[in-house]
């Protein structure tokens, strides 16, 4: 049982982080490939601020936050000056070189991280793995609201006329340079929140628990589910998150499975298995449909 919950509890941080990210390159279309670094910064700041300081979870939690959002205004102020394709590198570079930063600077504990990082307690009650599994999915869902409430919202509207088009989003008023920076600081923000969560869960970082390679993962759960759609991040998370655990003999060439798979969702089905148009959405909607003519003539004749 503990096995499961704690493979739970990864797919849960991991849905948050495709989540995070699917604002930022789903909703407004930027490049960013360098989220494992605002996850990391978000772990870190948790770290740093439990073992250090004593500050308990549920306020390191929201610092961890906050400290990753404010990062992400920098990241979101140089996607203005940057065409899409160089911020897609600068973001790798930014990813490298806050893993640069955990490693070599002592504050942050060099290669060996912050070990004991103390877990959660509510009324003296140290949390358990079912108690982060159940916080993990709470998470879960009030990212995933949070993101459904945005998709209804005027600023959800705008990043998407800004993912199209951003001159005729500018022609029509938006104000395309706040946009933007606020896309990357709340997506940025959430994979910090996830990180804070998820140092608690480990009870230790360390520098090559946030490198590229992350962030590789966590743009290919997002593409293989489906760009700019909540049930394409979740379906993403959960099965690229639960694929390394069923085929371990592979686990070593993870990133290789991972690029072929990008490269085959690009080329044949790049709205992924359920973004919008994809292949198996239209199959379920001609099954509903089918269910509902069928249920419709049925009714017909017993009339």
């Amino acid at each position: 049982m503990t096995y499961f919950l704690v493979v739970g509890v990864t797919v849960a941080v991991f849905a948050i982080l495709a989540l995070s990210l699917n604002i930022i390159a789903g909703y407004a279309g930027q490049p960013h490939l360098g989220q494992a670094a605002f996850f990391g910064l978000g772990a870190y700041t948790a770290a740093i601020l439990s073992t250090r300081y004593g500050v308990s979870f549920w306020l390191d939690l929201p610092a961890a936050l906050i400290v990753a959002g404010l990062v992400g205004v920098i990241l979101g102020v140089i996607s203005l000056r940057l065409a899409r394709d160089f911020l897609a590198i600068t973001t790798i570079g930014i990813n490298f070189v806050m893993v640069a930063i955990f490693q070599y600077v002592p504050f942050f504990g060099g290669a060996m991280g912050i070990p004991a990082i103390p877990s959660p307690a509510i009324a003296g009650h140290e949390f358990g793995y079912r108690d982060f599994f159940v916080t993990a999915v709470v998470l879960v869902i009030m990212v995933a609201a949070l993101s459904a409430y945005l998709e209804r919202t005027w600023f959800g509207a705008a990043l998407k006329a800004i993912k199209d088009d951003e001159q005729a989003a500018a022609a029509v008023g938006i104000q395309v340079a706040s946009y933007k920076i606020a896309a990357f600081v709340l997506g940025t923000a959430l994979a910090g929140l996830a990180g804070g969560f998820y140092a608690h869960f480990m009870s230790v970082v360390t520098p090559n628990g946030f490198g590229f390679p992350v962030s590789v993962s966590i743009l290919s759960m997002l593409v293989f589910g489906g760009l700019g759609t909540i049930r394409g991040a979740l379906a993403g998370a959960v099965l690229l998150g639960i694929m390394p655990e069923v085929f371990r003999f592979i686990s070593n060439y993870r990133l290789l499975v991972y690029g072929f798979l990008l490269l085959f969702m690009v080329r044949f089905q790049p709205q992924g298995i359920v973004g919008e148009d994809s292949w198996l959405v239209h199959q379920i909607g001609r099954l509903a449909g089918s269910l509902r003519t069928g249920g419709a003539r049925r009714d017909t004749a017993g009339g």
